[in-house]
């Protein structure tokens, strides 16, 4: 049933296909690139998009096309690590939160502290403390998105506590983590699962803004957004350098935010 509701609208298809070529196309990099990740032809540099170089190369006579396709592992595995731990974290607290009044109260205005920072800021102050690096990086990303999966989750939480079977489990005397993991958490899964689709675009944007300033992936690494940073000096000479990794960074947080639409429209037991 969900799956129709969602395949009835065909921008849902296409962003969904557009995230599986993405996804293939970087986890099978090696097979599909054409050239070597870090291969020098100072002989070739700055040339235009060709049938030899699909996307041109750069400064160095890389190919960009190969860079591309192994820069996504780099940024779609920041994606999903800082995904996943805003999932685990965001979930966890929410709960608590949601469901136990007296934790609620501390709970939330620490996420409201977090939240009175812009997300960026907040992941570029987190790295300030922890150092520059891949693993920082994803950690920061992470802290900044999670207050969001917090709040999401404790407002359902907050409305499923108050239901009758919740209330006839409880006088039955079960326990509260046999309540909140048979009988709680199953009931929230939708937005959760339509906030981790959102998510994860935010935190692939936020990947590719810090690693253009230079917080996140470190060279000789290739990442989406430090493919953008090293391109800034040649914009008038190689546009090619600029254009491609931020045309690949635009079509998969946009498709990310479409899949999360779909999946909300899908999920809604209110749709008919």
């Amino acid at each position: 049933m969900v799956w129709k509701r969602f395949s009835k609208n065909r921008v849902n298809i296409g962003s969904l296909l557009t995230l599986v070529v993405i996804v293939l196309s970087a986890v099978f990099a090696p097979v599909i690139a054409p050239y070597p990740l870090d291969q020098l032809h100072f002989e070739e540099r700055l040339l235009a998009p060709s049938a030899a170089h699909l996307f041109g190369t750069d400064d160095y006579g890389r190919d960009i096309f190969s860079r591309i396709l192994y820069g996504g592992r780099v940024s779609l595995m920041m994606g999903m690590v800082s995904v996943v731990m805003c999932v685990f974290v965001g979930v966890a607290l929410g709960v608590v939160a949601g469901y136990y009044r007296k934790l609620d109260m501390y709970i939330m205005q620490f996420m409201d502290i977090l939240m009175s920072f812009p997300p960026l800021l907040l992941a570029i102050v987190v790295i300030a403390v922890l150092g520059v690096g891949l693993t920082n990086a994803m950690i920061a990303i992470a802290i900044s998105e999670i207050p969001l999966f917090v709040r999401v989750v404790r407002s359902s939480v907050l409305t499923l506590r108050e239901k009758e079977y919740i209330e006839a489990v409880r006088a039955l005397g079960v326990r509260d983590y046999k309540i909140l993991l048979k009988h709680v958490v199953p009931n929230i899964l939708s937005p959760v699962i339509v906030m981790t689709a959102l998510t994860f675009g935010d935190c692939i944007l936020s990947a590719a803004a810090l690693s253009f300033l230079g917080l996140g992936a470190q060279p000789p690494d290739p990442e989406w957004g430090s493919m953008v940073e090293q391109s800034r000096v040649f914009l008038t000479q190689a546009w090619w350098m600029s254009l491609f990794p931020g045309i690949v960074i635009m079509l998969v947080v946009l498709s990310f935010n479409q899949l999360g639409d779909g999946l909300r429209d899908a999920l809604d037991p209110k749709q008919k």
